[in-house]
């Protein structure tokens, strides 16, 4: 390892932070001016929600295991706090990276502000507008702390420069999540999860639904499942469940599910566990719909083209609305069936025009931040052989 190497920090702490960062983390290593360490907080935990995915994104251990686990968010952010603060303190990185906009984002971001080591935000400036949401919460306060903000799409920047964030702060780099797509798109394309279930490429909807605003009230969660049913009577609707969704869903006594296995097919809702990244990319590529409330796969059917409804009142990610295949439906499950005949019904649906992907979502963003992240540790940042000199 060279002398003037810089030590950076990499925090995953959930699922869709493991698909930003996979790229990014390959991208360091192979740089000899990175001595990149890889944290996971443990936010996600089990082998479904996390380790299957550290194999499948190609990326290596994590370095540093803080192994959290759930909890309500203030406990589960003081945890990470505590335990990601200790480790600072002993490592000394001269650089945090986190990304998304999870509890784990948040709190080590607060740890590296604290600790006054720069602190670096991938997917920066995002907004849907609404406080109540926990992630909306995380996004404003991890990008008032950060030194450096990566954002995905041009708008975002408005965002940070009205909330007092100088520009030469910001960055325009495009999506890492799309780099990850990239990179994995032809190995999810050979999954063999569609034909194990009897799936037709565009004979199938994707469902995924696990917002507390979405599935803690069991009357409109009820209402939502009886909409999907309705659906699923024309094309089967493979509902990968969230295991805090599944909890919510088995209160209700709902008997309009089926646990998929070998063997079953038809329309219905079919639940499986949640799929691993190839197999449910495999999945959302050839399906005639998409469904969600999450946030990182709008973004990921704005990539492949394949029609979405958000079900939800706001999206951080307008940029899906405007260059992509997403349809931002609200939480009414009434006007979500009508979009959804109307997409299954209509012949090429897309009115969002010609799919070609917003700008620099090109499988390219890791390469732009590694740049940015090297011409900024030289100038502002005394290196780890400096330092032990001093």
């Amino acid at each position: 390892m060279p002398a003037r190497s810089f030590r950076v920090m990499n925090v995953v702490g959930a699922r869709p932070n493991m698909m930003k960062m996979a790229p990014l983390f390959k991208e360091m290593k192979s740089a000899d001016f990175f001595d990149p360490i890889l944290v996971h907080t443990g936010q996600h935990y089990d082998y479904d929600l996390s380790q299957v995915f550290f194999e499948q994104l190609q990326m290596p251990q994590p370095d540093h295991n803080l192994e959290v686990g759930s909890g309500t968010h203030h406990s589960q952010t003081a945890a990470v706090m505590e335990r990601f603060g200790k480790l600072v303190q002993d490592c000394r990185p001269d650089m945090i990276v986190v990304v998304g906009d999870v509890n784990s984002t948040m709190a080590c971001a607060l740890v590296g502000a604290k600790e006054l080591i720069p602190v670096a935000h991938v997917e920066a400036g995002l907004r849907s507008g609404d406080r109540t949401m926990p992630e909306e919460i995380n996004r404003v306060v991890t990008d008032a702390v950060s030194d450096l903000l990566f954002t995905t799409e041009e708008g975002a920047a408005d965002n940070l420069r009205r909330e007092g964030i100088p520009q030469e702060r910001i960055h325009f780099v495009g999506n890492l999540m799309i780099d990850s797509l990239v990179h994995g798109l032809d190995a999810a394309r050979r999954s063999s999860l569609k034909a194990r279930m009897g799936l037709k490429a565009k004979g199938y909807v994707v469902l995924t639904l696990h917002r507390p605003a979405n599935v803690d009230d069991p009357t409109r969660l009820l209402k939502t499942l009886k909409v999907v049913a309705e659906i699923a009577q024309e094309y089967p609707v493979v509902f990968p469940i969230h295991p805090r969704t599944k909890a919510r869903i088995a209160n209700l006594g709902f008997d309009g599910t089926r646990e998929w296995s070998e063997g079953i097919e038809g329309p219905g809702i079919l639940t499986i566990p949640p799929a691993s990244y190839l197999d449910f990319i495999g999945l959302v590529d050839e399906a005639a719909l998409v469904i969600t409330d999450s946030g990182g796969l709008q973004e990921e059917t704005t990539y492949l083209g394949v029609d979405c409804l958000t079900f939800r009142e706001n999206t951080e990610r307008p940029v899906t609305l405007l260059h992509g295949t997403n349809r931002l439906v609200g939480t009414d499950p009434g006007a979500l069936l009508r979009e959804a005949k109307i997409v299954l019904h209509t012949p090429h649906s897309n009115s969002h025009g010609s799919q070609v992907p917003p700008p620099l979502w090109d499988g390219k963003t890791a390469s732009r931040i590694v740049s940015v992240l090297q011409e900024y540790l030289l100038k502002n940042v005394v290196g780890p052989s400096l330092r032990r000199a001093g």
